[in-house]
């Protein structure tokens, strides 16, 4: 009982690992096409939202903030998104369907005290 247990989590994490490099591949490549193509860059960040979905997984940090979470189309800023910051918050707005997301900047604040205090 316990030797198929861990076989089956194994296959688990390696189906995981798997999914994180084909997102990580996807986002890449859409980093790389979006000058030429914005609709094929949009269209590997919602091929890269489908495995994310499959594989039960949570998207990556350093893409996490890399597409509109209303239009998944990829978001590269100066171009298609806009970025302010505001109140201890980092604000995109999706130039695409005007989508606005916020995301506190609270953690890097705390560390710049560590290391301005340390």
């Amino acid at each position: 009982m316990g030797a198929k247990r861990r076989i089956r989590e194994k296959e688990q994490r390696e189906k995981r690992r798997i999914a994180v490099e084909r997102i990580d591949t996807l986002f890449t490549l859409a980093e790389r096409v979006f000058p030429y193509d914005r609709e094929l860059a949009n269209r590997y960040v919602s091929i890269a939202l489908a495995v994310q979905q499959k594989a039960r997984i949570r998207m990556p940090r350093r893409w996490k903030r890399r597409y509109c979470k209303k239009c998944h189309s990829f978001l590269v800023p100066g171009v298609n998104a806009r970025v302010r910051l505001r109140d201890g918050h980092v604000v995109i707005k999706c130039l695409e369907c005007g989508y606005i997301m916020r995301y506190p900047y609270i953690r890097e604040k705390k560390e710049r005290r560590k290391c301005s205090s340390g």
